[in-house]
Protein backbone atom coordinates (compact mmCIF):
# COMPACT_ATOMS: atom_id res chain seq x y z
CA UNK A 1 0.00 0.00 0.00
CA UNK A 2 1.03 3.93 -0.24
CA UNK A 3 1.75 5.85 2.83
CA UNK A 4 3.32 8.80 4.43
CA UNK A 5 6.16 7.72 5.84
CA UNK A 6 9.17 9.51 8.49
CA UNK A 7 11.97 7.92 9.35
CA UNK A 8 13.42 10.83 11.72
CA UNK A 9 11.48 13.32 14.16
CA UNK A 10 11.41 16.50 12.17
CA UNK A 11 11.84 15.47 8.76
CA UNK A 12 9.89 15.63 6.03
CA UNK A 13 7.72 12.91 5.42
CA UNK A 14 8.03 10.63 1.96
CA UNK A 15 5.49 8.41 0.23
CA UNK A 16 6.01 5.24 -0.54
CA UNK A 17 5.37 1.75 -0.94
CA UNK A 18 4.80 -0.60 2.57
CA UNK A 19 3.47 -3.90 3.46
CA UNK A 20 -0.20 -3.68 3.67
CA UNK A 21 -1.99 -4.67 7.76
CA UNK A 22 -3.49 -7.83 8.54
CA UNK A 23 -5.54 -7.85 11.28
CA UNK A 24 -5.13 -8.71 14.91
CA UNK A 25 -7.20 -10.90 16.47
CA UNK A 26 -9.04 -8.71 18.12
CA UNK A 27 -8.52 -5.78 15.28
CA UNK A 28 -10.18 -5.18 11.97
CA UNK A 29 -7.94 -3.39 9.01
CA UNK A 30 -9.99 -0.54 7.36
CA UNK A 31 -9.55 0.45 3.82
CA UNK A 32 -8.93 4.64 4.61
CA UNK A 33 -11.90 6.50 3.02
CA UNK A 34 -10.83 9.82 4.22
CA UNK A 35 -8.37 11.17 7.02
CA UNK A 36 -7.91 14.11 9.07
CA UNK A 37 -4.97 16.31 8.93
CA UNK A 38 -4.68 17.57 12.73
CA UNK A 39 -2.19 19.60 15.31
CA UNK A 40 -1.76 16.40 16.84
CA UNK A 41 -0.19 14.48 14.10
CA UNK A 42 2.43 17.76 13.81
CA UNK A 43 3.07 17.33 17.58
CA UNK A 44 3.94 13.63 16.74
CA UNK A 45 6.15 14.26 14.06
CA UNK A 46 8.28 16.63 16.14
CA UNK A 47 8.87 14.71 18.83
CA UNK A 48 6.95 15.30 21.31
CA UNK A 49 4.49 11.96 21.81
CA UNK A 50 6.90 9.60 24.05
CA UNK A 51 4.47 6.31 22.00
CA UNK A 52 5.77 7.02 18.70
CA UNK A 53 8.51 4.39 17.44
CA UNK A 54 10.26 5.04 13.97
CA UNK A 55 9.66 4.69 11.36
CA UNK A 56 6.09 5.73 11.46
CA UNK A 57 2.87 6.80 9.70
CA UNK A 58 0.93 9.05 11.03
CA UNK A 59 -3.16 10.02 11.32
CA UNK A 60 -6.02 8.95 13.80
CA UNK A 61 -9.11 10.46 12.66
CA UNK A 62 -9.89 8.09 10.34
CA UNK A 63 -13.09 6.94 8.57
CA UNK A 64 -13.29 4.01 5.85
CA UNK A 65 -14.48 0.00 5.61
CA UNK A 66 -14.18 -2.56 7.45
CA UNK A 67 -11.98 -5.05 4.68
CA UNK A 68 -11.02 -7.59 6.70
CA UNK A 69 -11.52 -9.01 10.19
CA UNK A 70 -9.57 -10.79 13.20
CA UNK A 71 -10.89 -14.38 14.15
CA UNK A 72 -12.06 -12.96 17.98
CA UNK A 73 -14.23 -10.08 15.91
CA UNK A 74 -17.42 -10.88 16.63
CA UNK A 75 -19.39 -7.20 15.81
CA UNK A 76 -18.22 -6.21 12.80
CA UNK A 77 -17.74 -7.62 8.68
CA UNK A 78 -16.25 -6.74 5.64
CA UNK A 79 -17.91 -3.75 4.32
CA UNK A 80 -19.23 -2.20 7.56
CA UNK A 81 -18.31 1.56 7.10
CA UNK A 82 -17.25 3.51 10.52
CA UNK A 83 -15.02 5.54 12.28
CA UNK A 84 -13.44 5.23 15.85
CA UNK A 85 -12.17 7.69 18.25
CA UNK A 86 -8.21 8.46 18.45
CA UNK A 87 -8.33 6.55 22.05
CA UNK A 88 -9.48 3.22 21.39
CA UNK A 89 -9.88 1.69 24.65
CA UNK A 90 -8.86 -1.90 25.60
CA UNK A 91 -12.23 -2.96 27.38
CA UNK A 92 -10.79 -4.60 29.87
CA UNK A 93 -8.85 -2.35 32.32
CA UNK A 94 -10.99 -0.54 34.96
CA UNK A 95 -11.38 2.79 33.34
CA UNK A 96 -13.01 0.93 30.22
CA UNK A 97 -14.99 -1.02 32.50
CA UNK A 98 -16.39 1.98 34.47
CA UNK A 99 -17.12 3.78 30.86
CA UNK A 100 -14.06 5.62 30.91
CA UNK A 101 -12.32 4.08 27.50
CA UNK A 102 -10.64 7.99 26.32
CA UNK A 103 -8.24 7.46 29.34
CA UNK A 104 -8.21 3.44 29.54
CA UNK A 105 -4.95 2.24 30.93
CA UNK A 106 -3.82 -0.16 27.62
CA UNK A 107 -5.05 2.45 24.82
CA UNK A 108 -4.46 2.10 21.34
CA UNK A 109 -3.90 5.27 19.47
CA UNK A 110 -3.86 4.78 16.00
CA UNK A 111 -1.15 7.75 14.15
CA UNK A 112 0.73 7.19 18.16
CA UNK A 113 1.31 4.45 19.47
CA UNK A 114 1.14 1.99 16.25
CA UNK A 115 0.58 3.14 12.46
CA UNK A 116 -1.85 5.19 11.26
CA UNK A 117 -4.25 6.50 8.55
CA UNK A 118 -2.11 8.53 6.41
CA UNK A 119 -2.39 5.07 4.10
CA UNK A 120 -4.47 3.37 2.04
CA UNK A 121 -5.26 0.77 4.88
CA UNK A 122 -4.92 0.98 8.64
CA UNK A 123 -5.10 -1.82 11.52
CA UNK A 124 -7.19 -1.24 14.22
CA UNK A 125 -7.05 -3.34 17.72
CA UNK A 126 -10.15 -3.56 20.06
CA UNK A 127 -12.85 -3.49 16.97
CA UNK A 128 -15.47 -4.74 19.03
CA UNK A 129 -15.16 -2.11 21.55
CA UNK A 130 -14.00 1.21 19.18
CA UNK A 131 -15.45 0.80 16.28
CA UNK A 132 -18.38 3.26 15.61
CA UNK A 133 -21.14 2.26 12.22
CA UNK A 134 -21.88 5.37 10.61
CA UNK A 135 -24.91 6.73 9.14
CA UNK A 136 -25.69 6.19 5.74
CA UNK A 137 -25.70 9.30 4.76
CA UNK A 138 -22.54 10.71 6.08
CA UNK A 139 -19.87 11.14 3.87
CA UNK A 140 -15.91 9.48 4.83
CA UNK A 141 -14.94 13.10 4.83
CA UNK A 142 -17.19 14.69 6.89
CA UNK A 143 -17.07 11.28 9.53
CA UNK A 144 -13.02 12.36 9.89
CA UNK A 145 -13.86 15.45 10.47
CA UNK A 146 -15.17 14.58 13.76
CA UNK A 147 -12.19 12.73 14.53
CA UNK A 148 -10.42 13.95 17.21
CA UNK A 149 -11.64 17.88 17.18
CA UNK A 150 -15.23 17.66 17.14
CA UNK A 151 -15.56 14.65 18.81
CA UNK A 152 -12.66 16.40 21.56
CA UNK A 153 -14.73 19.46 21.35
CA UNK A 154 -18.05 17.69 21.74
CA UNK A 155 -16.78 15.52 25.02
CA UNK A 156 -15.49 19.12 26.36
CA UNK A 157 -18.08 21.43 25.48
CA UNK A 158 -21.37 19.12 26.80
CA UNK A 159 -19.76 16.28 28.99
CA UNK A 160 -16.85 18.34 30.83
CA UNK A 161 -17.87 21.49 30.41
CA UNK A 162 -21.78 20.76 31.41
CA UNK A 163 -22.60 23.95 29.52
CA UNK A 164 -26.35 24.81 29.67
CA UNK A 165 -28.52 27.20 27.25
CA UNK A 166 -27.64 30.80 28.11
CA UNK A 167 -24.41 30.61 29.79
CA UNK A 168 -21.64 32.13 28.24
CA UNK A 169 -18.68 29.71 26.46
CA UNK A 170 -15.39 31.31 25.97
CA UNK A 171 -13.03 29.45 23.49
CA UNK A 172 -9.45 30.25 23.32
CA UNK A 173 -8.02 29.35 19.85
CA UNK A 174 -10.18 29.45 16.65
CA UNK A 175 -8.58 26.21 14.71
CA UNK A 176 -10.47 22.98 13.97
CA UNK A 177 -11.45 22.32 17.99
CA UNK A 178 -12.11 25.89 18.46
CA UNK A 179 -14.75 26.30 15.75
CA UNK A 180 -15.97 23.06 16.62
CA UNK A 181 -16.66 24.03 20.22
CA UNK A 182 -18.19 27.56 18.92
CA UNK A 183 -21.16 25.16 16.65
CA UNK A 184 -21.61 22.90 19.37
CA UNK A 185 -21.98 25.56 22.44
CA UNK A 186 -24.53 27.50 19.85
CA UNK A 187 -26.09 23.79 19.05
CA UNK A 188 -26.87 23.82 23.36
CA UNK A 189 -27.99 27.59 23.87
CA UNK A 190 -24.79 28.50 25.20
CA UNK A 191 -23.77 32.30 24.32
CA UNK A 192 -20.31 32.30 23.03
CA UNK A 193 -17.48 34.57 22.69
CA UNK A 194 -14.65 33.72 20.79
CA UNK A 195 -10.77 34.85 20.68
CA UNK A 196 -8.28 34.41 18.17
CA UNK A 197 -5.09 36.73 16.65
CA UNK A 198 -6.65 36.25 13.02
CA UNK A 199 -9.29 38.14 12.70
CA UNK A 200 -10.52 36.00 9.61
CA UNK A 201 -10.80 33.43 11.67
CA UNK A 202 -12.64 35.11 14.34
CA UNK A 203 -14.93 35.94 10.84
CA UNK A 204 -15.51 32.39 10.50
CA UNK A 205 -16.82 31.81 13.97
CA UNK A 206 -19.30 34.51 13.84
CA UNK A 207 -20.46 32.44 11.03
CA UNK A 208 -20.69 29.17 12.77
CA UNK A 209 -22.70 31.48 15.87
CA UNK A 210 -20.12 33.00 17.94
CA UNK A 211 -22.25 36.41 19.82
CA UNK A 212 -19.06 38.53 20.27
CA UNK A 213 -15.30 37.68 19.00
CA UNK A 214 -11.55 39.04 20.59
CA UNK A 215 -8.62 39.68 18.96
CA UNK A 216 -6.78 39.63 21.17
CA UNK A 217 -3.70 41.20 19.65
CA UNK A 218 -6.28 44.22 19.59
CA UNK A 219 -7.45 45.03 23.07
CA UNK A 220 -5.19 46.19 25.93
CA UNK A 221 -6.14 42.99 28.40
CA UNK A 222 -8.05 39.88 26.89
CA UNK A 223 -8.99 38.60 30.58
CA UNK A 224 -10.70 42.02 31.08
CA UNK A 225 -12.46 42.16 27.68
CA UNK A 226 -14.45 38.73 28.37
CA UNK A 227 -15.31 40.13 31.79
CA UNK A 228 -16.65 43.17 30.21
CA UNK A 229 -18.19 41.45 27.19
CA UNK A 230 -19.88 38.62 29.68
CA UNK A 231 -20.54 40.24 32.64
CA UNK A 232 -18.43 39.02 34.95
CA UNK A 233 -16.76 36.25 32.66
CA UNK A 234 -17.55 33.27 31.06
CA UNK A 235 -19.26 30.43 32.87
CA UNK A 236 -17.10 28.07 30.69
CA UNK A 237 -13.99 28.38 29.17
CA UNK A 238 -11.98 26.03 26.69
CA UNK A 239 -8.11 26.67 25.71
CA UNK A 240 -8.59 24.77 22.10
CA UNK A 241 -4.87 26.11 21.16
CA UNK A 242 -2.45 24.64 23.39
CA UNK A 243 -0.66 27.61 25.04
CA UNK A 244 0.63 28.99 27.97
CA UNK A 245 -1.44 32.63 27.84
CA UNK A 246 -4.05 30.94 26.25
CA UNK A 247 -4.90 28.79 28.90
CA UNK A 248 -3.81 31.39 31.83
CA UNK A 249 -6.46 33.74 29.85
CA UNK A 250 -9.02 30.77 29.73
CA UNK A 251 -8.71 30.27 33.51
CA UNK A 252 -8.40 33.76 34.30
CA UNK A 253 -12.02 34.88 32.17
CA UNK A 254 -14.08 32.78 34.34
CA UNK A 255 -16.49 33.82 36.84
CA UNK A 256 -17.50 32.69 40.24
CA UNK A 257 -17.23 28.68 40.08
CA UNK A 258 -16.78 28.36 36.77
CA UNK A 259 -15.57 25.93 34.45
CA UNK A 260 -12.18 25.58 32.20
CA UNK A 261 -11.42 23.15 29.96
CA UNK A 262 -7.85 22.51 28.32
CA UNK A 263 -8.40 21.05 25.21
CA UNK A 264 -5.40 22.20 23.67
CA UNK A 265 -2.08 19.80 24.40
CA UNK A 266 0.63 21.76 25.82
CA UNK A 267 3.47 19.92 25.18
CA UNK A 268 7.32 19.98 25.87
CA UNK A 269 8.47 23.18 27.56
CA UNK A 270 4.97 24.52 27.74
CA UNK A 271 3.76 21.39 29.88
CA UNK A 272 4.10 22.90 33.08
CA UNK A 273 2.54 25.80 31.43
CA UNK A 274 1.46 28.51 35.16
CA UNK A 275 -2.27 29.04 35.88
CA UNK A 276 -4.01 31.35 38.23
CA UNK A 277 -4.22 28.71 40.84
CA UNK A 278 -5.51 32.05 43.55
CA UNK A 279 -8.36 32.57 41.41
CA UNK A 280 -9.28 28.53 40.86
CA UNK A 281 -9.38 28.55 44.86
CA UNK A 282 -10.74 31.75 45.90
CA UNK A 283 -13.17 31.44 42.98
CA UNK A 284 -13.50 27.72 43.42
CA UNK A 285 -13.14 27.55 40.08
CA UNK A 286 -13.14 23.99 38.46
CA UNK A 287 -10.42 22.60 36.10
CA UNK A 288 -10.86 19.79 33.68
CA UNK A 289 -8.76 18.09 31.01
CA UNK A 290 -10.83 16.63 27.65
CA UNK A 291 -8.68 13.75 25.56
CA UNK A 292 -11.34 12.43 23.16
CA UNK A 293 -14.58 10.86 23.20
CA UNK A 294 -15.51 7.18 24.14
CA UNK A 295 -16.92 5.10 21.68
CA UNK A 296 -19.66 4.28 23.67
CA UNK A 297 -21.24 8.45 23.54
CA UNK A 298 -20.57 8.94 19.95
CA UNK A 299 -24.37 8.24 19.61
CA UNK A 300 -25.71 11.71 21.33
CA UNK A 301 -23.15 13.75 19.05
CA UNK A 302 -24.01 11.83 15.54
CA UNK A 303 -28.18 12.41 16.69
CA UNK A 304 -27.44 16.19 16.85
CA UNK A 305 -25.96 15.58 13.56
CA UNK A 306 -28.60 13.64 12.05
CA UNK A 307 -30.99 16.17 13.53
CA UNK A 308 -29.46 18.81 11.87
CA UNK A 309 -28.56 20.62 14.64
CA UNK A 310 -24.63 20.03 14.11
CA UNK A 311 -22.68 20.58 10.77
CA UNK A 312 -19.29 19.34 10.98
CA UNK A 313 -18.93 19.14 6.79
CA UNK A 314 -19.48 23.03 7.53
CA UNK A 315 -15.68 23.27 9.07
CA UNK A 316 -14.32 21.38 6.47
CA UNK A 317 -11.02 23.10 4.52
CA UNK A 318 -8.99 21.82 2.54
CA UNK A 319 -9.63 17.90 0.50
CA UNK A 320 -6.13 16.64 -0.30
CA UNK A 321 -4.03 14.34 -1.87
CA UNK A 322 -2.76 11.91 0.14
CA UNK A 323 0.90 13.48 -1.19
CA UNK A 324 -0.36 17.53 -0.77
CA UNK A 325 -1.18 16.27 2.94
CA UNK A 326 2.54 16.07 3.60
CA UNK A 327 2.82 19.69 3.15
CA UNK A 328 -0.37 20.49 5.07
CA UNK A 329 0.98 18.24 7.99
CA UNK A 330 4.43 19.63 8.21
CA UNK A 331 3.24 23.19 8.06
CA UNK A 332 0.24 22.67 11.02
CA UNK A 333 2.72 24.98 13.34
CA UNK A 334 2.03 28.03 10.78
CA UNK A 335 -1.70 27.81 11.72
CA UNK A 336 -2.49 28.56 7.87
CA UNK A 337 -6.06 28.56 6.63
CA UNK A 338 -9.07 27.74 8.19
CA UNK A 339 -11.32 24.83 9.57
CA UNK A 340 -10.33 21.09 8.94
CA UNK A 341 -7.76 19.77 6.36
CA UNK A 342 -8.83 16.29 5.34
CA UNK A 343 -6.96 13.50 2.84
CA UNK A 344 -9.83 11.80 0.62
CA UNK A 345 -7.29 10.69 -2.32
CA UNK A 346 -4.78 7.98 -1.87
Amino acid sequence: MRAVVYDQFGERPELRAVPDPTPVPDGVVLEVGATGVCRSDWHGWMGHDPDIRLPHVPGHEIAGTVVAVGADVRCWRPGDRVTLPFVAGCGHCAECQAGHQQVCEAQFQPGFTHWGSFAQYVGIHYADHNLVRLPDSMSFVTAASLGCRFATSFRAVVQQGRVRGGEWLAVHGCGGVGLSAVMIGRATGARVIAVDIDDAKLARARELGAEVTVNSRSVADTVQAIRDHTGGGAHVSLDALGHPQTAFNSVAGLRRRGRHVQVGLLLGDDSRAPLPMDAVIAKELEVYGSHGMAAHTYPDMLGMIEAGLLHPEALIGQRLTLDSGIEALVSMDRFVGTGVSVIDRF
